[in-house]
């Protein structure tokens, strides 16, 4: 057998430190929102929200959020009239709290498998459509 991190451990470790409270609401659990990458440039040491540039339009709440296994996943999210005329490339999801920016962590930096994206915001609506198969694995 390969060395192995324990599947439940993966589970009870994205539930306890990124994913606690993910009950939907507006105050606590995963948020998700479109970032201009020209703005922002991903990096490892980025690990709250203030870290972000290049946000555009209203973040949204991934409601309906779970954790399968390793698996996290939620419903599809929808920007509403969306005017920047800035070009998105990807998608940064993080979990907001009560707290101000600076304690909302970081999860994920997305840019290479969304489909629809890169866009540039013409007034419309943008849908965020998660893959059929979750959003992300730890």
């Amino acid at each position: 057998m390969a060395n192995s991190i324990y599947p439940i451990f993966k589970q009870a470790l994205m539930k306890a430190c990124t994913l606690v409270s993910l009950n939907g609401s507006t105050t606590n659990g995963p948020w998700v929102a479109l970032v201009d990458t020209g703005a922002y440039t991903y990096a490892t040491g980025h690990d709250f929200y203030n870290d972000l540039a290049g946000v555009i339009g209203t973040d949204q709440n991934i409601v309906s959020p779970t954790v399968v296994g390793r698996k996290f996943d939620g419903c599809n999210v929808t920007f509403t009239a969306v005017t920047t005329p800035t070009s998105i490339e990807a998608l940064v999801i993080y979990r907001k709290n009560t707290g101000a920016n600076t304690t909302w962590r970081l999860v994920l930096f997305e840019n290479s498998s969304v489909t629809g994206l890169p866009v540039t915001p013409n007034g419309g609506d943008i849908t965020i459509s998660w893959n059929a198969s979750g959003i992300f694995d730890l």
